[in-house]
């Protein structure tokens, strides 16, 4: 598909079915987050994650939520694993999170995500 300079590449990106650069990203932060939840691999990311364990019982400590840490820089702190993935996955519906395989999730993100940027 040849698409000239001064076209705009949303409808271009939209027919192809792909993800702008930042939803990419996300898509791939929240695979990874997935996988080390459910202990996949890689095995060390999954010390990075903490689940969310409120002080009294709460209906959301069912609800597969993780603990945002602090960060100490907001630049870079910011996009740590540690912090980011986290929020992006509580983000998420409860549905989506509750996937009962990988490759369940990864169609019912892709979707979420395709339908967040294209609506």
């Amino acid at each position: 598909m040849l698409v000239k300079s001064w076209h705009h590449i949303t409808p271009v990106l939209k027919e192809l079915h792909w993800l702008p650069v930042s939803h990419r990203i996300q898509y791939k932060l929240l695979v990874l987050t997935y996988k080390a939840l459910h202990h996949l691999p890689p095995p060390y990311l999954t010390d990075l994650l903490i689940l969310y364990q409120p002080p009294r019982s709460l209906r959301s400590t069912s609800a597969g939520l993780l603990s945002i840490p602090k960060a100490k820089l907001r630049s870079f702190g910011d996009r740590a694993f540690s912090v980011a993935p986290p929020k992006l996955w509580n983000s998420l519906p409860q549905d989506l999170r509750e996937s009962e395989s990988l490759t369940l999730f990864q169609s019912r993100l892709k979707t979420h995500l395709f339908k967040s940027v294209y609506p």
